[in-house]
């Protein structure tokens, strides 16, 4: 076991999506990073005297967000005022939770281990900096947006498992229509922090670390000016190193805020870290404190949809995907429900032809593995080099799940073979039409017709006497040489399988 241990811990911004602000009617500053001090009032500029009213919608997300998180839900909770001074929040305070938070002591699965939350409360962003030659600019857009913080214990072991932990509540968001989470566009700000810790001198447990005997722990750092999940799993891998390093030669290290240079691909020092008790929190005057409900987070627990975790769990157990292609597909709801429909629909195709017998919960049961394979192949192999190359979301994309469907009938069934089956994919992405009535116009059905083959395999022998030599010899590379050929006089449209054949009798 090393020396020393890194002990990991994660504060986690999200910004809502909601259509106003979090305590005026402003239009909500999440999509309007290029408008600079665009939908302000005197409520998100705090002007003195100004009154602000809670944003319901707000709320009653960060309670989903919770439920979804297994957290507890808060039957009374309450608003306070963060009390510091800087240029991007104009009223010197952040309205925000301290000790009684909305939702609290939740969990997140990793791998095979739990990620326990403290917290998730309910805030408001400030505003955004812009420091150029000579100044900083302040853009008040962003000022008053509803923003959830969740923080984690200290319970993260690697930095490889942090970055796998804000992938997974990325994704939850997303799949809560709550929040598109986007880090390069600062919707979602990951914060990590991070300590080295003496071997068998320290333990985690409820949330917590503590000393062992009369062992005195080291400080944290905290890791900011992240944008990106790789930044963030390098940021953290540069400070274990950095703190060990320190540890070792016998360094004092300090509690400090340290941001991430991308450049130079290192932390650097920012400011002494703040306590709780600068911020100088007390409950806000202007909002009373509220009573949850037990029929709210009934009916807000009713409306939870199938999360990231468990739609994996069922894409192996019902549709026999492998592990990894269920969590690719499962990455995003759109994908995950396209995936599912084209499955559907390939059913429905093969229980329609007659070289398929079987209902269609008999076909997939029987050829389920077989299938689903085909699904994801085509789907992350094929169609997402479409979808990237032109930038465009699955939700974008002219091919409907029908379409895809039959497209893959049409590989199932041998009637394309992949290579032609990729031409008329590209056909079907730029236009929309049916793979079938592309293959017709196009003539790129596949060729079955074995005397039609020999034709043009006999002419492929005549012309490559060599290798009908080295095969005969023994070098079967030989084989596919000649197979390569004959493919290509048949301009991809022979069935490679029928092709082999008649070779290896003719060859005899």
């Amino acid at each position: 076991m090393p020396k020393y241990l890194p002990v990991i811990g994660m504060e986690i911004h999200a910004e809502l999506n909601t259509k106003t602000k979090m305590f005026c009617a402003c239009e909500n500053g999440y999509r309007l990073h290029d408008h600079p001090n665009t939908n302000i009032c005197p409520i998100c500029m705090g002007h003195p005297g100004m009154l602000p009213v809670i944003n319901r919608q707000a709320l009653e997300w960060t309670i989903l967000v919770g439920l979804a998180l297994d957290c507890e839900i808060a039957r009374v909770t309450k608003f306070d005022r963060k009390n510091y001074f800087y240029p991007d929040l104009p009223k010197g305070y952040q309205i925000s939770q301290y000790d009684q938070p909305l939702t609290y002591n939740g969990k997140l699965k990793v791998g095979n281990r739990e990620i326990g939350i403290i917290r998730i409360h309910l805030e408001e962003d400030t505003g955004k900096l812009t420091h150029a030659s000579g100044g900083t600019l302040v853009d008040l857009s962003r000022a008053g947006t509803p923003l959830i913080e969740l923080v984690t214990g200290p319970s993260i072991e690697s930095a490889a498992e942090a970055k796998e932990f804000c992938q997974l509540y990325q994704r939850i968001l997303r799949y809560l229509d709550v929040s598109e989470a986007d880090m390069e566009k600062g919707q979602m700000r990951c914060e990590a922090n991070v300590s080295m810790q003496e071997s068998e001198k320290f333990a985690v447990e409820n949330n917590d670390i503590r000393p062992l005997l009369d062992h005195k722990l080291n400080p944290k750092v905290e890791l900011k000016n992240i944008n990106s999940f790789k930044a963030l799993e390098k940021a953290i891998e540069y400070e274990i190193k950095r703190q060990t390093k320190a540890l070792e030669n016998g360094e004092k290290l300090v509690q400090e805020t340290r941001g991430w240079d991308e450049d130079k691909q290192c932390t650097f020092t920012q400011r002494v870290k703040e306590t709780a008790a600068d911020y100088r929190y007390f409950p806000e005057p202007d909002l009373p404190p509220l009573n949850i409900d037990e029929e709210l987070i009934k009916n807000l627990r009713a409306t939870l949809p199938e999360l990231p975790q468990a739609k994996i769990e069922r894409f192996v157990r019902e549709y026999q995907f492998d592990l990894e292609n269920a969590k690719i597909l499962a990455s995003d709801k759109h994908l995950a429900a396209y995936a599912e429909e084209v499955l559907s629909e390939l059913s429905e195709w093969l229980t329609s032809l007659p070289e398929t017998e079987g209902t269609k919960e008999e076909i997939l049961t029987k050829e389920g593995k077989k299938l689903s394979k085909l699904v994801a192949n085509w789907l992350i192999n094929r169609l997402f080099k479409h979808l990237n190359d032109n930038d465009t979301s699955i939700s974008e994309a002219k091919i409907t799940p029908e379409n895809f469907a039959e497209l893959l009938t049409l590989v199932y069934t041998n009637k394309v073979n992949n290579l032609t089956a990729q031409q008329i994919l590209e056909a079907m992405f730029e236009s929309g039409q049916a793979p079938t009535a592309i293959m017709n116009e196009q003539n790129l059905g596949q060729i079955h017709d074995s005397s039609e083959l020999e034709v043009i395999i006999e002419e492929i022998i005549g012309k490559n006497p060599k290798a009908v030599e080295d095969f005969k010899a023994g070098k079967e590379a030989s084989l596919k040489f000649l197979v390569g050929k004959c493919m290509s006089a048949a301009k991809g449209k022979a069935n490679p399988q029928v092709v082999n054949r008649i070779l290896m009798e003719k060859l005899k």
